[in-house]
């Protein structure tokens, strides 16, 4: 039984590796793992994919038609909720929670816990940090290794470090997505 799953997983393995059929050449866990299933296994909305490279712990809500990108952190440990059509670029951490109090009291303060959410239809480029607490409304997009540690109103365009508004987006919708 183990010897056939062996063998079939070297099949699958060599068969997925080949750069000329899919242009792209992977790490094993990424050929093996399918996304979707990954992402509804964890019971993440209609179409919404996961990179078997991405970290996901405590309570995470994503919406459908989600995109979530490799190397990525999603930290649920004090409520994370991601809306629908957003894209979650590889390298990008979202934090619920910090352990500043606890380190700099030598373990006499408690680990922080704060519900972060980030709206629908919203782009968070590759390698952003997003604070516990924050809340990114409906329609922004935060640029590449941005750190948001303030909440960024809907429809606008922020990045930085510290991340800040550069404009706003037209015709996005404002409605702010709820906690679950």
């Amino acid at each position: 039984m183990i010897i056939k799953l062996i063998l079939k997983l070297f099949w699958k393995h060599s068969l997925l590796k080949n750069k000329k059929l899919w242009n792209r050449f992977l790490p094993f866990g990424e050929l093996v793992v399918d996304r979707w299933e990954k992402a509804k296994l964890l019971g993440f909305g209609e179409n919404t994919s996961a990179h078997d490279s991405s970290m996901i712990y405590g309570d995470v809500k994503v919406g459908k038609n989600t995109w979530i990108g490799p190397f990525t952190i999603l930290d649920g440990s004090g409520k994370l909720v991601i809306g629908d059509y957003c894209s979650i670029s590889a390298g990008v951490q979202i934090y619920t929670h910090d352990t500043v109090d606890w380190a700099i009291s030598g373990g006499q303060e408690a680990t922080q816990f704060a519900s972060t959410v980030i709206g629908k239809n919203c782009y968070i480029g590759p390698n952003t940090i997003i604070s516990k607490g924050v809340h990114i409304g409906n329609g922004c997009v935060i640029g590449a290794n941005s750190f948001v540690n303030k909440d960024i109103p809907a429809g606008m365009k922020a990045f930085g470090s510290p991340c800040q508004i550069v404009g706003a987006i037209l015709a996005q919708s404002s409605t702010e997505i709820s906690l679950r």
